[in-house]
């Protein structure tokens, strides 16, 4: 016995899961006329964007975040179909239910991926190979749908093996040949690499993940401070991030771009920002989190070349933090009242931050009697809401309150 000496610890077993192409999918789960089609949802407009495209829509290139002039440019027989997120959030649910089925340590990326840590798991559950079949078989049983996983030592490793995978794929990968793997591949599928680094990469000769491991750590702290040492140790398979089972998204967000551009003081920019605010308190709610901070986003109707527009921000942060539609609307409406640029308007949208755990408490015996509006409101607001998840989020809704709603905002990646 080597009671003296430590036992090593077993290599991390960490799988990425992540739906393909998940609004698109659940538009044909529900539709079997669209099921083999094109499918392409997101704003129909000239000005819309693609928030998802069925894998029959990509063999024509069309991409999520792509115009959709572009699009139907691309695929003019594709079907598209307006976003039901009351629906996508539905789904989501189950689809996390799934993921949680097999670890308790699972970390939501999005309403559609996540992380699921499963060290040590494999007296249980079996080898990450069966896994990650059971996961799969889980997945198409409970929700219909198809859904890729990667599993690796890494989370970035997993990320970029379920990229890799799709569709309905599964790849895995041993610590013993992180490096081996990633040595080929080029240097924006590291976290982090955008374009801006990937142009300072490729002009200090750097196109692939291996030469980023070979290059001097000194040489890559001159070009980009601190943040070239964690990309030397990416490029070399030393990514210690752990699943975080608690983490907390940082903002919620909803947007639309307009089929026309609005003026600022029109009555249809405020209905449009009123139910933005009613989503954005139904996902807090649902989350069971509010937000102390709001921020108004707009996109001013002034080109300033290669399809770019000036965008303005402009936030207020409350005294408590808040899950009400009302009160987010009236924050949103006061700062845009507050912009003084003459431009029209060509996108308006509005995100959350700062968020805080809605705790449940017990009320004091005049709490009730100080504070009768507040009250009031959460009754409503859940009145509200479970209509909304009973027929639908178009059944009941506050005055003015119509508008076409963007997908909701994700974490990055």
């Amino acid at each position: 016995m080597n009671a003296g000496r430590e036992r090593p610890h077993p290599a991390r077993v960490i799988a990425h899961a992540d739906m393909d192409a998940f609004y698109a999918s659940v538009e044909q789960l529900d539709n079997p006329a669209l099921r083999g089609r094109p499918v392409i949802v997101g704003g129909r407009s000239n000005r819309g964007v693609v928030t998802s495209a069925s894998y029959e829509a990509r063999r024509y290139g069309v991409r999520s975040a792509m115009p959709t002039v572009e699009a139907r440019r691309l695929c003019p027989n594709g079907l598209f179909v307006a976003g039901r997120m009351d629906r996508y959030v539905e789904v989501s649910r189950a689809v996390r239910s799934v993921f949680e089925s097999f670890s308790p340590v699972v970390e939501p990326l999005s309403l559609d991926e996540a992380f699921i840590d499963l060290t040590g798991s494999e007296r249980l559950l079996g080898p990450p190979l069966d896994v990650g079949r059971a996961i799969k078989r889980r997945m198409r049983a409970e929700t219909g749908l198809a859904v890729s996983v990667g599993i690796a030592p890494t989370k970035m490793a997993a990320k970029i093996l379920s990229d890799m995978s799709k569709p309905d794929g599964l790849l895995y990968l041993g610590a013993e040949y992180i490096r081996e793997f990633l040595a080929p591949l080029p240097v924006e599928r590291l976290w982090g690499v955008g374009r801006v680094t990937l142009r300072k990469l490729r002009a200090a000769g750097i196109h692939t993940i291996g030469e980023l491991a070979a290059s001097e750590p000194a040489l890559l702290k001159a070009h980009f401070g601190s943040f070239g040492a964690h990309l030397h140790q990416l490029a070399n398979g030393i990514d210690p991030r752990p699943v975080i089972p608690d983490w907390q998204r940082k903002s919620y967000g909803e947007e639309s771009t307009f089929p026309s551009d609005l003026e600022r003081g029109s009555l249809e920019l405020r209905r449009i920002l009123i139910a933005h605010s009613e989503a954005l308190g139904r996902r807090l709610r649902s989350a069971r989190v509010r937000a102390r901070t709001v921020t108004l986003k707009l996109k001013l109707a002034r080109p300033l070349g290669e399809g770019r527009y000036p965008v303005l921000t402009r936030s207020f942060s409350l005294e408590r933090p808040t899950d009400d539609g009302v009160e987010i609307s009236s924050v949103a409406i006061a700062l845009l009242d507050r912009v003084r640029e003459p431009d029209r308007i060509r996108l308006a949208g509005i995100h959350v931050h700062n968020l805080e755990r809605s705790e449940p408490r017990q009320m004091g015996l005049f709490e009730a009697a100080a504070q009768p509006r507040d009250s009031r409101r959460d009754r409503l607001n859940q009145a509200l809401d479970s209509l909304a998840k009973r027929f639908g989020e178009e059944t009941v809704t506050r005055g003015l309150a119509r508008a076409r709603r963007a997908a909701p905002t994700r974490r990055e990646k």
